[in-house]
């Protein structure tokens, strides 16, 4: 059963006025993941968690007022847009679900995926940083990724497997 609209629309906010579509029905997924075979796109599953309110859509807002962000910022509800959210997931082979979650795609590819255990306990900041050198990127900047506990919240991290080499 989906959380009550009032409940998230706030959440919902937080995003949306950084220029995200929503994606609330399966028809809208499949057409963003159409689009994002051409181009770069930001792509994020939302929540009601306490890491997607202090960790995630901070780190997100940050990221895209930076001015260097994708071309197209899609957005879905996780316990809220039930249908629109497996359809997400279905286009997300091999990635395990995950709700928060924030993926950078190029030509419909993830470059930077973040799942929630690489959300959860990370400092805002780190996770703008990584979101960040992504777009960069994406946009030819020639930029170093981290390989390492260079954002991370200790010296044993690494960065998450779902992080594509795109050197």
């Amino acid at each position: 059963m989906p959380y009550p609209e009032d409940l998230v629309l706030p959440m919902r906010e937080e995003l949306t006025r950084h220029g995200f579509e929503e994606l609330r029905a399966a028809d809208a997924a499949d057409r963003f993941f159409a689009d994002a075979s051409r181009g770069t796109s930001l792509l994020v599953i939302n929540s009601t968690c306490g890491c997607s309110a202090g960790n995630a859509r901070p780190a997100v807002a940050r990221a895209v007022a930076t001015g260097c962000a994708p071309d197209r910022r899609a957005t879905v509800f996780a316990g809220q847009d039930l249908e629109a959210t497996a359809r997400v997931r279905e286009y997300l082979v091999g990635i395990p679900p995950s709700s928060p979650f924030i993926a950078v795609l190029e030509e419909g590819e993830p470059v930077l995926v973040l799942e929630r255990h690489h959300i959860k306990g990370r400092p805002v900041d780190a996770i703008t940083a990584d979101l960040v050198q992504a777009f960069r990127h994406l946009a030819g900047e020639d930029v170093e990724m981290p390989r390492s506990g260079a954002s991370g919240p200790g010296p044993d991290w690494q960065v998450p497997p779902a992080f594509r080499s795109i050197l």
